[in-house]
């Protein structure tokens, strides 16, 4: 099996942060799948601050004989997305793919390829974008070995032939335990642990420290799996900032999520946050 992805380093921990969390929205998900097998995901929330809200839609075939994946998005900010990818067919863990945004009301285009190859102890990712007056390459490779892992990712300028982005990543990871360091361009450093404590418990440990500004973060999270339809969720932060969630499988396909941040420094100030997100998929 190969190793994650450099974007992928450490995700363990900061699912547990993420996750079940969504604070100041009304978030309603949607996912089906027809009998030809095209899937259709529609998401959408509406913010409970400033009453936007934001919608889309997205379809996805795959056509299995030729490892090709379709995969087609519509926002409700008039964005097409668009993407074609294709895998495992010209090389065993290689995947090529091209996406391409398109904004009809500013005529405003994007365009960007897309390179991954995984084998057993390595993982290479790398994305150009089209842009005929210089295009952005980024690029990043992890290795593994025995529970180890060390990445980089680099992105080159070549309009202004400079780089723009030196990140070094370490980490160690076994079936339960997941520890993970990062330096981003020299000036942020950051960590963080997983740890699978049972069956029913995983708990995870934050910290970032940037240097010049001395700023500190710090953060604990846990979840626990009350029973196989319910979990419930905490975390908290250097800031006094504490986030609660519980998760209820209500029946097959239908997930409730409620969630809640409380401002610890300013409890009888108010100007607390609720979450409710309702999943449903058939």
């Amino acid at each position: 099996m190969a190793p994650p992805s450099f974007s992928d380093l450490g995700k363990q921990a900061r699912d547990i942060f993420g996750k079940g969390y969504h604070f100041g929205l009304w978030k309603l998900d949607c996912k089906t799948k027809t009998p030809s097998g095209i899937e259709f995901s529609t998401a959408g929330h509406s913010n409970q601050e400033s009453g936007k809200v934001f919608g889309s839609l997205e379809t996805k075939y795959k056509v299995n004989d030729y490892g090709l994946t379709l995969t087609e998005k519509w926002n409700t900010d008039n964005t097409l997305f668009t993407e074609v990818a294709v895998q495992d067919k010209l090389l065993e863990g290689l995947k090529l793919a091209f996406e391409g945004t398109f904004a009809p009301q500013t005529g405003n285009k994007t365009g960007k390829f897309k390179v991954a190859y995984g084998h057993e102890n390595v993982k290479i990712d790398s994305d150009v974008n089209v842009d005929l007056s210089g295009p952005l390459i980024n690029a990043s490779a992890v290795l593994g070995y025995e529970g180890w892992l060390a990445g980089y990712q680099t992105a080159f300028d070549t309009q202004h032939a400079k780089l723009t982005t030196n990140n070094f990543a370490l980490g160690y990871t076994t079936k339960d335990f997941v520890l993970h360091t990062a330096v981003n361009d020299g000036q942020e450093f950051s960590g963080s642990i997983f740890q699978k404590c049972s069956d029913k418990l995983d708990v995870g440990v934050q910290l970032s420290w940037t240097s010049g500004s001395n700023n500190t973060k710090f953060g604990l999270g846990g979840k626990f799996q009350l029973d196989k339809d319910a979990a419930l969720r905490a975390k908290v932060n250097n800031a006094c900032q504490v986030g609660l969630g519980y998760q209820q499988k209500l029946r097959d396909g239908i997930t409730l999520t409620l969630s809640t941040l409380i401002d610890g420094k300013n409890f009888n100030a108010g100007g607390h946050k609720i979450g409710v997100a309702l999943e449903l998929e058939a």
